[in-house]
C-alpha cells in the first residue's frame, strides 16, 4: 500500500493536459482559461463618481454653507466635457465621468439646489478627493487581470466581458467513460430480482466527473465477463481520454478489473491505497495513453476515491492551477474512533456555531456501503494513520466535497 499524499502525487504527474480550444464567452462559464487575460484599457477609463451628488473643487468649500452656481450635469454614458471653474458645481450621478477642474464629489444629501436648479448650497465641508475613483485605481492598461489555470466563475464573466474576451482559450474538457462491473447490478429502471441491486456508481461518478468540467459516455454493465470487460475497456480507450472502473479490484474470486488491465498491456502505477474507505484503489495507464482509474464497488469508497484521485486528473487535462479538494480546519463536534493502520477520510457535515467556528460533524454511516448516510456530507475528516481517537473540540483538517 502506499500513502495517500503519494497516490495524488503519482495521479498529478502521469496525467498531461489536453490541448486547449476556443469558446464563445456565452460558453466558458465553469472552463479553465488557457491563457493570461489582460486589461485592454484602464479601470476606471475616467475619473469615476462613487455617488449621486455634485461635483465641485474642495477649495470653494471651506466655509459652510456655501453657495455655487451649477453649470452642467454628468451622468453615465453622458459626461460633462467642458472645464469647471471657480465656485462652480456639476450636477453629477453615479459612475459619471468627474468634469474637468473638479477634485471632490459632495453628496446630494448634503446639498440643497436653489434658484430654480441654476445654484446649488453645499451644507457641509468636503475633503479633497472624495467620492472619487481616480482612472486606472481598479487596473491598468497591460496588467495582468486572471491567470492561464483559473476557473472561469461568474466574477471572471464579468472580467472577460469588460476586456473585450467575446471569445477565450480554454482547456478542453476529458471525455470519460464510466463502466460498473458485478453481475448482481441491474439498469436504474429495472427492478432488482434476488441477490441484485439497482447500480448507482455510474451515476455518482457521472455526477462528480461533470461537476469537475468532463463530459461523459456511460457504458454498459459489464458483470463479471473478464472477456466482455476487456472489450468495453478497450473500445472506451479509443474514444476516451479517461476511464473510470467501478467494483471488480479487490482480491476477490470475480475481480477481474486488474487482469484485464494487465493483459490489455496497461502500465500500473497503484493498486492499493492506505485509504479509509477506498483501500483497493487502481491507477494505470492504457498502451494508447488514456488513463484508467479502477474504483471499489462501495458507494462511499467510489466517491471517496474518485474524489481524491480521479478528479484530480480531471481537473489537470483542463490546465487547472488547483488540482486537490479545497482543504481547511474545522472543530470536531463529536468524539471519532477512526481506523489505526490506514489515513481515513470520513463523511461529516460542516455548520457554523453560535460562536461563529467552523464545526466539523462526523456522519454516522455503517461503512463504505452506506450512501444513505453519506448523502449530506460536505467535507471529509482527514484522520492520520495511528490514529486511537480524537475528541469532540479538536482542531481536524478537513476537505470540502464538490457539490
Amino acid at each position: 500500500m502506499i500513502p495517500v499524499a503519494d497516490a495524488i502525487q503519482i495521479v498529478k504527474n502521469q496525467t498531461r493536459g489536453l490541448e486547449s480550444e476556443r469558446v464563445a464567452l456565452s460558453q466558458a462559464l465553469g472552463r479553465y482559461l488557457a491563457e493570461d487575460i489582460i486589461a485592454d484599457t484602464d479601470l476606471p477609463p475616467f475619473d469615476r463618481s462613487q455617488m449621486d451628488g455634485y461635483a465641485v473643487r474642495a477649495a470653494d468649500i471651506v466655509n459652510v454653507p456655501t453657495k455655487l452656481k451649477i453649470v452642467g450635469e454628468s451622468a453615465a454614458g453622458r459626461g460633462w466635457h467642458n472645464e469647471m471653474k471657480t465656485d462652480e458645481a456639476v450636477r453629477i450621478m453615479t459612475g459619471a465621468p468627474v468634469p474637468i477642474g473638479a477634485d471632490s464629489v459632495q453628496q446630494v444629501e448634503l446639498t440643497r439646489e436653489l434658484d430654480g436648479g441654476e445654484a446649488v448650497e453645499i451644507l457641509e465641508p468636503v475633503t479633497l478627493g472624495r467620492s472619487i475613483v481616480k482612472r486606472g485605481a481598479e487596473i491598468k492598461t497591460g496588467e495582468t487581470v486572471l491567470r492561464a489555470g483559473e476557473r472561469i466563475n461568474a466574477g471572471a464573466v464579468a472580467v472577460l466581458a469588460s476586456f473585450g474576451y467575446a471569445q477565450v482559450n480554454v482547456g478542453r474538457r476529458p471525455r470519460v467513460a464510466i463502466l460498473a462491473t458485478g453481475t448482481e447490478l441491474v439498469a436504474v429502471d429495472q427492478k432488482p430480482g434476488q441477490d441484485q441491486i439497482r447500480d448507482s456508481n455510474n451515476f455518482s461518478i457521472a455526477a462528480y466527473a461533470l461537476l469537475g468540467g468532463a463530459t461523459i459516455q456511460r457504458m454498459p454493465l459489464a458483470g463479471d465477463d473478464i472477456a466482455q470487460l476487456k472489450q468495453q475497456i478497450a473500445g472506451a480507450a479509443e474514444r476516451a481520454d479517461i476511464i473510470i472502473t467501478s467494483g471488480g479490484v479487490s482480491v476477490g474470486r470475480y475481480d477481474f478489473t486488474k487482469t484485464v488491465l494487465k493483459e490489455l498491456g496497461a502500465e500500473i502505477f497503484f493498486e492499493r491505497v492506505a485509504l479509509r474507505p477506498g483501500k483497493p484503489a487502481v491507477f494505470a495507464r492504457l498502451r494508447n495513453g488514456a488513463l484508467v482509474f479502477g474504483l471499489p464497488g462501495n458507494p462511499v469508497s467510489v466517491s471517496v476515491t474518485f474524489n481524491l484521485f480521479a478528479r484530480a486528473a480531471i481537473l489537470a487535462m483542463q490546465g487547472a492551477a488547483e488540482t486537490e479538494l479545497e482543504a481547511g480546519t474545522a472543530l470536531l463536534s463529536h468524539s471519532i474512533k477512526p481506523s489505526k493502520d490506514r489515513e481515513s477520510y470520513l463523511p461529516a457535515r460542516l455548520s457554523i456555531s453560535e460562536q461563529a467556528q467552523l464545526l466539523v460533524e462526523p456522519l454516522k454511516w455503517g461503512g463504505s456501503s452506506d450512501f444513505i448516510g453519506f448523502v449530506r456530507a460536505t467535507a471529509l475528516i482527514i484522520v492520520p494513520s495511528g490514529t486511537h481517537k480524537i475528541d469532540a473540540g479538536t482542531l481536524v483538517k478537513i476537505v470540502y466535497l464538490p457539490q
